[in-house]
């Protein structure tokens, strides 16, 4: 009798220890926010955010306002959509709110890397080094040289240069973008006497063909590995996956590679002098490729279908390039050199710049999430406070909160490529909500100290890009009165979104 006494006690303090672990027990103090826990034990309201987080987020803040705590697969996770507070959560000390156990996480799951202490430090480091100011002139002039590589290694051939080529808009952007980016921060091939610079080229085309198709097969995968919910078929895909890359780009294979950009090689040396072993300073690698890469061919992919779907925006953009390039000195003509985009002309297009600015508003979503390492109070900016427990997490979705707010922004889900420019031309950065100027007015990029380091080169990649197919290209839709695809929801929170159809289109040679 009393061994089954023992049992039953046993049974019931796990069972009351399994329900502690999952929440079951949580509930709201005075001072904390609203709490949300969802019915399904630790699960709570996962599965709903993941469908449509956007759609979720609007669905709590019409039940609790504007700050509130849901449970999330285990994590009770502040948001924040007041956009006048935003600063209280970028601005919040690191002993306090910090993004790298959140990132270090991640980037385990799905990368299989194990983060270091400084590992932000080291890549700010070189960030700021070679991927702004006078470094990102080298990184601008490598884009370049890869760019005309894949777009335009054919056009002196004899082959009718007149004739239409059909392709899928998102297929081919994502492609020239990703395999140029690839190039340009991973290396060439090396020739020498042995092999000529055309066959280096060549072998360029084709071994960062291969390379792209593998890695849309593992970006496919993502966001259900960055939950944590892919199914055993699917999670052994994804290791094989994992396994080749981190094949390519071992260490020992990038030393053999002719053109490796500085922001590599400062990484890698960081990485060695803290004493991380190679094999996993190879694995992060292809971390920097994902986080580099992943974003700019999407986003190429919306700048030119909304340029396509506006003629205005269209005639304004080519104008300024035409006119960029003119004062340049140089011109696109038969047989002529291939134009050479400096740095220097990326900085003279302010209508273009608007025009990457609204797409990027209208189609970037970052999920910006801090862990919560000590108990703390978050102060709103109409007074209001909030205490928040160490241990949770706390967030913010400034596609909902800011990007698509129409008081910020009138008829947000219309691409203005003037939206924002001033009358005279200049940048425009003072947007309102209730009489009040807004900060933050848009934060694709994230915020504070995790902004991402690298936008200054992905902002040139996106330019580069728009800049030879219009001077070089006619294109246009196949379909021109078919409506623009809507965007994939799981990908809410990973950055730029990818559309969930694919469009036709056709492009040329204008000479």
């Amino acid at each position: 009798m009393a061994s089954v006494l023992l049992i039953l006690l046993t049974f019931l303090v796990a069972l009351l220890g399994g329900l502690y672990l999952l929440g079951f027990f949580r509930q709201r103090r005075p001072g904390e926010p609203p709490l949300d826990k969802g019915l399904i034990p630790w699960l709570g309201h996962v599965l709903e955010f993941r469908r449509n987080t956007w759609r979720f987020l609007e669905r709590m803040e019409k039940k609790h306002g504007d700050v509130f705590t849901v449970q999330l697969a285990g994590f009770y996770i502040t948001f924040i959509q007041d956009p006048m507070s935003f600063g209280a959560f970028v601005k919040e000390s690191r002993e306090k709110l910090d993004f790298r156990k959140f990132a270090s996480h991640l980037v385990r799951r799905v990368f299989g890397y194990s983060s270091i202490q400084n590992d932000h430090d080291i890549l700010n480091a070189s960030s700021n080094r070679h991927l702004k100011g006078d470094g990102l002139e080298v990184m601008t002039q490598a884009m370049m040289v890869n760019l005309q590589n894949l777009m335009l290694h054919n056009v002196d051939s004899s082959s009718d240069q007149v004739t239409w080529r059909e392709e899928k808009l998102f297929a081919y952007c994502y492609n020239i973008v990703f395999r140029a980016g690839y190039l340009s921060l991973y290396g060439n091939e090396p020739f020498d006497s042995k092999i000529s610079q055309e066959k280096a080229k060549e072998k360029d085309r084709a071994e960062s063909e291969a390379l792209y198709h593998e890695f849309r097969k593992y970006d496919q995968l993502f966001p259900r590995l960055a939950y944590g919910v892919l199914p055993p078929k699917k999670q052994r895909e994804a290791t094989k996956l994992l396994e080749y890359f981190w094949n390519v780009l071992s260490v020992q294979k990038l030393k053999g590679r002719d053109n490796i950009s500085r922001w590599i090689w400062d990484v890698q040396e960081g990485k060695d002098n803290a004493g991380v072993k190679e094999d996993m300073i190879t694995r992060y690698m292809f971390v920097l490729l994902w986080a580099s890469q992943g974003n700019t061919g999407p986003s190429s992919f919306w700048l030119l279908l909304f340029l396509m779907k506006h003629p205005e925006a269209m005639r304004s953009v080519k104008e300024e390039i035409d006119k960029v390039v003119r004062e340049s000195g140089q011109e696109v003509k038969p047989g002529g050199p291939l134009v050479n985009l400096s740095r220097e002309m990326l900085m003279k297009t302010p209508i273009l710049d608007s025009a990457v600015e609204e797409t990027l508003r209208l189609t970037a979503a970052p999920l910006l999430t801090r862990a919560v390492l000590q108990d703390m109070t978050l102060k709103m900016a109409n007074g209001r406070q909030y205490f928040i427990r160490q241990g949770d997490r706390v967030a913010l979705f400034p596609y909902s909160a800011v990007q698509m707010d129409p008081e910020i922004h009138p008829d947000p889900h219309s691409f203005k490529y003037d939206r924002f420019l001033n009358p005279d031309g200049s940048k425009k950065t003072d947007f309102y909500k209730a009489g009040n100027k807004v900060k933050y007015y848009t934060m694709p990029w994230g915020s504070g100290i995790s902004m991402c380091p690298g936008r200054f080169f992905a902002t040139n990649e996106l330019k580069q890009f728009a800049f030879l197919m219009l001077l070089y290209f006619e294109f246009e839709l196949i379909n021109p009165d078919e409506e623009i695809p809507e965007i994939d929801y799981s990908r809410y929170g990973f950055g730029t979104m990818q559309p969930d159809r694919d469009l036709q289109f056709r492009y040329r040679l204008r000479y």
